[in-house]
C-alpha cells in the first residue's frame, strides 16, 4: 500500500539515492543545464538532506512516499517570508522512483505536504517544473497548482548544454 510520512534518519540513505536519481533524470531535460548549477541540490547531498530533516516543522518538511514500507519517493519543502509577512510553502523537491509512478505515491507526498503548509498558515505553495516536462506540469495542476510566473532564458557562450 502507498502512503506518505514525515522522514526519518534512517530513511537518509534511499533519499540521498533518490535525490542523485531525481538530479540525474532532470539535468538532460530542457533547462535542466541551468536548473542543475542553480535549484538543484548541491554535493554533499546528505548534508543539505539532514538539515531538511532536522529543521524546526515551522521552518518546513522532509516526507518519504513508501509502498508496501519502502522509501519509493521524497518530498522537501521549506516556508519562504514574503515582504509582506506572509508565508509561502515552496515545494524544493517531490520526486518518485519511475518504476513506483503511476499508483499514488506522490499524490500521498503532496497531500502530506499541503497539509502542512496550511498548518502553517501558508499563503500559497510553490513548485518548479521545467520546460516540456508535462507529467510534471500535469501532475501539480491536479492539485490546483498553476504558473504564477515563468522564466525566461538564454543560453549565452558559457557552454549550456540544454
Amino acid at each position: 500500500m502507498e502512503r506518505a510520512r514525515p522522514a526519518g534518519l534512517d530513511d537518509l540513505t534511499a533519499i540521498e539515492e533518490l535525490a542523485t536519481q531525481g538530479i540525474g533524470e532532470l539535468r538532460i531535460r530542457r533547462g535542466g543545464d541551468i536548473w542543475s548549477a542553480r535549484e538543484a541540490r548541491t554535493v554533499p547531498l546528505l548534508d543539505g538532506l539532514r538539515a531538511d530533516l532536522e529543521r524546526p516543522a515551522e521552518a518546513g518538511a522532509l516526507v518519504v512516499g513508501t509502498i508496501d514500507e519502502v522509501v519509493v519517493g521524497y518530498g522537501s519543502m521549506h516556508f519562504a517570508v514574503l515582504h509582506d509577512s506572509r508565508t509561502l510553502a515552496v515545494v524544493d523537491d517531490i520526486y518518485v522512483d519511475p518504476g513506483a509512478r503511476g499508483v499514488g505515491v506522490g499524490e500521498a507526498m503532496l497531500d502530506l505536504l499541503i497539509e502542512r503548509a496550511e498548518a502553517a498558515g501558508a499563503v500559497g505553495i510553490d513548485s518548479l517544473a521545467l520546460p516540456g516536462d508535462r507529467e510534471t506540469k500535469n501532475f501539480f495542476e491536479s492539485f490546483g497548482l498553476k504558473a504564477r510566473a515563468i522564466v525566461v532564458h538564454r543560453a549565452l557562450g558559457g557552454g549550456e548544454t540544454s
